[in-house]
């Protein structure tokens, strides 16, 4: 049975996870495995080789397992987690440096994947097209306010979460969304304070 994710802590997996071949055969194991390294080549266009070798690489770490059947390179190939997650912080600087470059790494593919949907969204339906969301919103929130409201969002999500495995769940019309969720705090530079007015430099000695 596929957990429902692993977490990644050591530095060697952070970075090997950050190669954008592996996580996205990570990802195409997740939503169509299991599958063979020629299966994976015909799906992401890498040659058979260098698809056997990423996926080694993965199960290195975790990642993927071997499923039952096949042999060399039919041999099938499975995910062993639905999510991935890795530090948000750590005090050990090799953790930290890793993690870093595997987020931006997973943001940059986040970005292929957004860009890639907004060029192509024309060849959608009216009411996929009205459905979609593109947008942000300025929140002033603690770090424990910022948590909370992830919690809430993960609980609403999980709501659907069984469609994942089960299609008999998935209703009329139902298919894969990709449902991004950033929240950074705004590095902007604030705007400067208004220069008070002669009056109000008065008022103000004056008091």
């Amino acid at each position: 049975m596929t957990e429902r994710q692993i977490q990644l802590t050591d530095p060697r997996a952070l970075r090997a996870y950050a190669h954008p071949t592996r996580m996205r055969l990570t990802g195409l194991l997740r939503r169509e495995g299991p599958f063979t390294a020629t299966r994976a080549a015909e799906l992401t266009g890498e040659s058979v080789a260098s698809c056997s070798y990423h996926l080694r690489v993965l199960a290195k770490f975790g990642l993927v397992e071997e499923a039952e059947g096949g042999h060399g390179r039919q041999k099938p190939w499975r995910a062993t987690a639905r999510f991935t997650e890795w530090p948000g912080y750590s005090d050990d600087p090799a953790v930290a440096e890793a993690a870093d470059a595997l987020t931006v790494a997973v943001a940059e593919n986040y970005f292929q994947k957004m860009t890639r949907a907004l060029r192509t969204r024309g060849e959608l339906s009216r009411a996929w097209q009205e459905a979609e969301q593109f947008g942000d919103t300025s929140l002033y929130l603690t770090p424990e306010e910022l948590t909370r409201l992830g919690a809430k969002v993960d609980e609403l999500l999980e709501t659907f979460a069984d469609r994942d495995t089960d299609p008999a769940l998935r209703p009329e019309g139902a298919q894969r969304v990709a449902f991004l969720r950033i929240a950074v705090l705004d590095r902007a530079p604030a705007a400067p304070a208004e220069s008070p007015t002669p009056e109000n430099t008065q008022e103000a000695a004056e008091e």
